[in-house]
C-alpha cells in the first residue's frame, strides 16, 4: 500500500539516509567530470599524478558523501569506477558477488572482501535507519587499509625532508632486523644508498617495509638484486606504490631462482597502479620457500590482524 511512495518524497518526508534518490543523467556526468577536473588540476600543480591510493581514498569519500545525500546513481558509478581502478573491472553485483569468489590470486583479498561489502549497501540499499551507519563503517575501514599509517608518520618523523627523513632511519640501529621506510618518499637516486645500507645490514634483516614511498618500476628494478640476496629477508611490503604489472615477471623470475629471496614468506603488492592478481608461479614459488605451512602465505593471512586493528582503531574515532 505504501510501497509507491518511493517515487517521490513529500517535504518533511524520510531522511536521505531512508531512501536513494534519482538524478538527471546530465547532472550525474556534470559530477562526475568535476572530479576529474580536480585531479587534472592536482595533475598541474604537483606536476605527476597523486599515487594510486590517494585516487581511489577520494573516490571513496566521495561515494560516502553522495550516499550520504541520498543519490543512489552517482554512488553506483563511483563503486564502480573504483572497482575498475582496483582491478574489478565488472559492473554487475553478481560478477562482484560470484565471478570474483576465488581469493587464491588476488593481490589484495582485504580490499576485495570489503567491495563486496560496499557493493551490497550501494546496489540493494536497506530501510533500516542504522543501514548508512554501516556503509559509513566499511568505508573506514577500507579507508584505512589503503592509508599509510607508518610508525614514522606517528612519531612525526615525516615533517622532515625526504633526504632528512631517510637520514634519520637509516642512521638507526637495526638491531631488530626490521626495516621501516614506509611512508618516506624514495627516488631511483636513494636507491643506491638504501642498496648500500642493506648490504651492509644482509646479515640480519629479516622485514623490509617500503610501502607508500613513492616507488617506480625502474627504482625497484634497479633494488630488486639487492633484495633477493638478502639471506635472511622474511617479509617484503611493497603496497601503496606507483609499481605496474609489468615488474612481476622480473620478481617472478627472480623467485623461480631458490637461492634468490632464500628466507622469503610474504610479499605485500596491494595497492599499486595495476597489480591485481598474482602469476601462479609466484605463488608457488613462495609455498616452496615455507612448505610446512598450510595454506599460501599472501595478505589475507597477514593482513587479517592489520584489518582487526583497524576495526579497533575506528571504533575509538
Amino acid at each position: 500500500m505504501g510501497a509507491k511512495q518511493s517515487k517521490g518524497q513529500e517535504p518533511g518526508g524520510a531522511s536521505p539516509q531512508h531512501s536513494w534518490k534519482r538524478t538527471p543523467t546530465k547532472e550525474r556526468g556534470d559530477i562526475l567530470a568535476s572530479l576529474m577536473l580536480k585531479s587534472g588540476d592536482r595533475l598541474n600543480r604537483a606536476g605527476t599524478p597523486p599515487p594510486p591510493y590517494q585516487r581511489r581514498i577520494g573516490m571513496i569519500q566521495e561515494m560516502m558523501m553522495m550516499a550520504k545525500q541520498g543519490k543512489q546513481d552517482e554512488a553506483t558509478e563511483m563503486l564502480k569506477t573504483l572497482r575498475q581502478d582496483l582491478g574489478m573491472e565488472s559492473t554487475s553485483l553478481d560478477d562482484v558477488l560470484y565471478r570474483y569468489a576465488s581469493f587464491r590470486n588476488l593481490v589484495d583479498p582485504i580490499t576485495h572482501d570489503l567491495i563486496i561489502s560496499l557493493a551490497r549497501y550501494v546496489h540493494c540499499p536497506k530501510t533500516e535507519g542504522d543501514s548508512l551507519g554501516a556503509m559509513e563503517k566499511v568505508c573506514r575501514q577500507l579507508t584505512y587499509h589503503l592509508s599509510p599509517h607508518s610508525q614514522w608518520r606517528r612519531q612525526g618523523l615525516l615533517k622532515r625532508k625526504p633526504q632528512a627523513c631517510l637520514k634519520a632511519v637509516l642512521s638507526a640501529p637495526l638491531s631488530s632486523g626490521a626495516l621501516d621506510l614506509s611512508g618516506i618518499p624514495l627516488t631511483t637516486r636513494d636507491m643506491e644508498r638504501l642498496s648500500a645500507h642493506l648490504q651492509r645490514h644482509a646479515s640480519i634483516v629479516v622485514s623490509l617495509e617500503l610501502g607508500f614511498t613513492e616507488l617506480t618500476d625502474e627504482a625497484f628494478l634497479q633494488l630488486l638484486p639487492t633484495l633477493a640476496a638478502l639471506p635472511h629477508l622474511e617479509t617484503l611490503a611493497l603496497n601503496g606504490n606507483r609499481l605496474t604489472r609489468a615488474i612481476l615477471k622480473e620478481l617472478t623470475d627472480a623467485l623461480k631462482d631458490p637461492s634468490s629471496f632464500p628466507s622469503v614468506t610474504w610479499i605485500d603488492l596491494g595497492n599499486n597502479v595495476d597489480i591485481f592478481s598474482l602469476p601462479q608461479p609466484f605463488l608457488v614459488s613462495l609455498r616452496k620457500r615455507c612448505p610446512k605451512q598450510g595454506n599460501l602465505p599472501t595478505i589475507l593471512e597477514f593482513g587479517e590482524s592489520q584489518r582487526r586493528h583497524g576495526e579497533e582503531y575506528w571504533k575509538t574515532v
